[in-house]
């Protein structure tokens, strides 16, 4: 695979960029305001936010733990609190709790009248993503879990897979793709994966000329942060 880097403005205020579904991508800024890539440019999204994820079951954030979706250009409560939300998974939604607990719901359009019930997967993460063949986490001592039978009408899934290497954060992408960064800021892709083999084979390290904080993926493009603050985006081929 090969892979085409760009340098995108933003440098030193964008602390965290996600992009997920139909090539969507939000950033959160240094005073926690919301920004939009949109024709090569942020736009300010009113609100003000710690963390903002995008995917298939909507678009879902954060403020110190409280839950959020964005419905029209409105932020809507939700029920619950987490302090780290992904929704990349078949129309569910899963996240962090405060003490470190795993927490899902697939009854996304109930969450909000606070009816929707969150379902306690077992364990405790610091972080979780999921994509496509399912979700995966990283402990608090940076080792990577894989949970198996989860579906989209059961996000709790049935057990936990241990998976090889050592990541401080993991993101997987809508198409099943999966990369990581490394407690040196090294990024990583999980090779491999496919509907017959979710897990993949093994970890390939990207030369990027650079040490990273942050990675996540959609439609063919990487979306990173260094540790200096530097937003690129690199096209894969």
């Amino acid at each position: 695979m090969l892979l085409s880097r760009t340098s995108l403005p933003g440098d030193s205020w964008i602390t965290e960029a996600v992009g997920r579904r139909n090539g969507e991508v939000y950033g959160v800024a240094d005073d926690n305001y919301i920004y939009q890539w949109d024709n090569f440019t942020w736009i300010n999204v009113p609100g003000w936010l710690i963390h903002v994820t995008v995917g298939p079951a909507g678009v879902g954030s954060q403020k110190y733990s409280q839950i959020l979706e964005r419905t029209g250009t409105n932020w809507v409560n939700l029920s619950g609190s987490l302090k780290q939300i992904d929704a990349g998974g078949d129309e569910y939604i899963a996240g962090i709790s405060p003490s470190n607990g795993i927490y899902c719901t697939e009854h996304v359009t109930d969450l909000l009248n606070n009816s929707a019930p969150w379902v306690n997967v077992i364990g405790t993460l610091k972080y979780y993503s999921c994509g496509l063949y399912g979700c995966w986490g990283i402990s608090d001592t940076y080792t990577i879990f894989y949970r198996s039978g989860i579906t989209p009408t059961s996000c709790q899934g049935d057990s936990w897979i241990q998976v090889n290497g050592s990541l401080t954060m993991i993101e997987v992408g809508t198409d099943g793709s999966v990369y990581g960064v490394d407690i040196d800021g090294n990024v990583w892709r999980r090779d491999g994966i496919s509907p017959n083999n979710s897990t993949g084979t093994s970890w390939t390290q990207l030369d990027l000329c650079a040490k990273y904080k942050h990675v996540s993926y959609d439609a063919g493009y990487l979306w990173l942060l260094t540790l200096e603050g530097s937003i690129i985006q690199c096209t894969t081929t």
